[in-house]
């Protein structure tokens, strides 16, 4: 058996610094430590934390009074942040830099006198975060049959926005509707667009052509990570989503001689170490590492998490 890793695969830049936020504020503050939701969506990430002492909630009325309250990489509404801030709590924003970018656009378009159209999936916390920072309500687009339906106040004064972990191939169709069936439209385009997502996603296309069945790390509640796996089967190529090892089944691997290995932005290394390790035990894998981008971004940490001196508000 081979086994090709893909390259770049696992955490993100923003990814690492949400958890690194926590991990420092447990240090410098103790146990427990409080995060509107998932820090990041990976399973065995929120386990560890939560051994540690964090205590992930959904509602800030959760969390006790005087606690470190941590907002996770996914960003959060203007209102979550008010009533953290109405009732005097220590808040730690881990909002990736990049969603609170989208953040300050769609709020810049909005004060243009623009309506926002969002492009992204209902539900996701990212999605919930954006739209709750405009004082009008946004339009959410999710594929490019949406485009048709909206019903806009005025064609001429529209703006559009993405959640940050679609990728260039997920949008430019949706961008391109958009700007057909409204040609004054003001974007971002492609920019907003998370690196690391289109890096993975870029990798994994690669990888595709080179391999007989694709293992994507990464939990089920992971955006990018289930749409590594959906390229997967986009190649015609057996594709599973597994949190770690124990969720592997031997029959996968029957008349399979070449296997590749991707993992979402939020999937730690040690579950593709973990996996590894197992192919080489069992099967006698001969493990290599496809080329592909080199990623050294770095995002400064809040000085919140620096210095214990720091005033927290």
């Amino acid at each position: 058996m081979k086994v090709i890793l893909a390259q770049p695969r696992g955490f993100c830049a923003g990814v690492e610094r949400a958890i690194e936020i926590v991990e420092r504020a447990l240090t410098l503050y103790g146990a427990p430590i409080y995060v509107r939701h998932e820090i990041v969506h990976n399973k065995y990430v929120v386990q560890n934390l939560r051994e540690k002492g964090v205590v992930f909630v959904n509602e800030i009325s959760e969390i006790p009074d005087g606690s470190i309250t941590i907002f996770s990489a996914h960003g959060v509404s203007e209102g979550v942040e008010d009533s953290a801030k109405l009732r005097k709590l220590p808040i730690i924003d881990a909002t990736c830099p990049l969603v609170t970018k989208v953040h300050k656009e769609a709020q810049r378009s909005e004060e243009e006198g623009r309506e926002i159209i969002l492009i992204g999936h209902s539900g996701h916390p990212e999605v919930e975060g954006t739209s709750g920072r405009v004082r009008g309500k946004v339009l959410l687009v999710e594929n490019i049959g949406d485009v048709a339906q909206l019903n806009v106040t005025d064609p001429a004064k529209l703006a559009y926005v993405t959640q940050t972990t679609l990728s260039v191939d997920d949008t430019s169709g949706i961008i391109a509707a958009l700007k057909e069936r409204f040609p004054e439209i003001k974007g971002p385009g492609t920019k907003d667009i998370c690196y690391a997502t289109q890096n993975r996603q870029s990798a994994v296309h690669e990888l595709a052509g080179k391999v007989e069945l694709l293992l994507v790390i990464g939990s089920a509640n992971s955006s990018n990570s289930n749409r590594l796996r959906e390229i997967g089967c986009e190649h015609n190529i057996p594709s599973y989503l597994i949190n770690g090892v124990e969720e592997i089944k031997n029959e996968w691997f029957d008349g399979v001689g070449v296997i590749g290995i991707a993992a979402g932005a939020s999937a730690p290394e040690t579950l593709t170490l973990a996996v590894t390790s197992y192919l080489e035990s069992k099967y006698s894998a001969q493990i290599t590492v496809m080329e592909g981008k080199e990623e050294n971004i770095k995002f400064k940490l809040p000085d919140e998490v620096l210095h214990k001196n720091v005033s927290i508000m």
